[in-house]
């Protein structure tokens, strides 16, 4: 069924397969975009001493700054703190720069914690397609950034995770060049695109093999380090474009508890597939040993085992080609499973009661 083009998009009604394969065209134009203000953004910092970082958003939003958060776990000298709450940490005051990320600039829990760091004297950047959180921007002097509009949230990632990694690197906080990473990030993802999009036959396509064997199972999908918060984009990816249960955890964490529960559940394991997230060149030896135990126990316990490698030189390049893989994944899984993979109903129930 993958391999037939009128059957695909005779399912995939919004074309969410079609926004996906943008990805590097949309990078590309995300960092146009804030080299057009990166003067403003110096300026902006010119006289400000920042110690903390706070990175806040919601959903699809939210995950640019997980990202962020495992790309710098290693390199970064002050703390960075993603938000997904109504209001920002006690400690955010005058030395912590604020990026608020919500692409359609109405997320409430994100125009709260805007108004709460703003009175904690935070210097405050949003980034948005619009919305209230552009009009409070203008409202408190603030910076922002507008993006494109148009895209589901999850699908406008690289709208609002390469300009806060350009907002980052503009005002020095950024210990290490990016402009080369970025360049490599591209091209991985260009690769990636051209190995797993939708005119590719399953024969050739892995995001097609990988939600063949999804199929009918509840996926666990496993990172480490920097590839957690990858774990956790494959999960919300599911859950939102393929429509069904998932979860991610982290190794190895998830070797002090989360084994157990496998090897006394069978009925459930049974109809489970596990995902190893892996970065086989890189990753510690400890990390390899661990994730070759749970491979040979999910093995004999699970639906499927799939490990998934990760491609590329610097570690941004690296994160996003499994980031990427997971995106053209969920779609596949949502054309196997007769729905479009664009609609999310029941989070549009809920704005309206929230509303109401």
């Amino acid at each position: 069924m993958l391999d037939d083009s009128a059957a695909v998009d005779a399912i995939d009604r919004s074309k969410m397969l079609d926004i996906v394969a943008g990805l590097p065209e949309q990078i590309k134009d995300a960092i146009t975009i804030v080299e057009r203000i990166k003067d403003e953004i110096k300026d902006e910092f010119s006289s400000k001493t920042i110690e903390k970082i706070v990175i806040s958003g919601m959903g699809g939003s939210a995950i640019s700054g997980d990202i962020i958060q495992g790309w710098l776990r290693d390199s970064l000298h002050i703390p960075l703190f993603v938000n997904r709450e109504y209001t920002v940490p006690a400690w955010v005051d005058k030395h912590t720069l604020s990026i608020f990320l919500s692409y359609s600039g109405n997320t409430e829990e994100t125009l709260d914690a805007f108004a709460d760091a703003y009175v904690k004297q935070s210097t405050c950047i949003g980034i948005s397609s619009g919305g209230f959180l552009k009009e409070r921007c203008k409202e408190y002097s603030c910076l922002h950034i507008e993006i494109p509009s148009g895209f589901q949230p999850r699908a406008a990632t690289a709208y609002l995770l390469f300009p806060t990694i350009m907002i980052l690197d503009s005002i020095g906080l950024i210990p290490h060049p990016v402009s080369d990473e970025i360049e490599e990030t591209m091209t991985v993802a260009g690769k990636v695109r051209d190995k797993n999009r939708k005119e590719k036959t399953e024969e050739e396509n892995k995001a097609k093999q990988i939600a063949s064997k999804l199929q009918g199972t509840t996926a666990h999908i496993y990172g480490w380090n920097h590839f957690a918060p990858v774990a956790k984009r494959w999960r919300t990816q599911l859950n939102e474009n393929s429509k069904v249960i998932a979860r991610d955890d982290v190794v190895s964490e998830c070797n002090h508890n989360d084994i157990v529960g496998w090897s006394f559940n069978p009925v459930v394991s049974k109809n489970s597939s596990c995902i190893l997230l892996r970065d086989k060149e890189h990753e510690p030896k400890q990390i390899g040993k661990r994730f070759d135990f749970m491979k040979h126990f999910f093995e004999r316990v699970a639906a499927n085992t799939i490990e998934v490698d990760a491609t590329g030189n610097t570690l941004l390049a690296r994160m996003i080609s499994l980031m990427y893989l997971g995106d053209f994944v969920s779609c596949y899984l949502a054309v196997l499973r007769k729905v479009d993979p664009t609609p999310v109903d029941i989070i549009t129930e809920l704005k309206t009661e929230l509303t109401g």
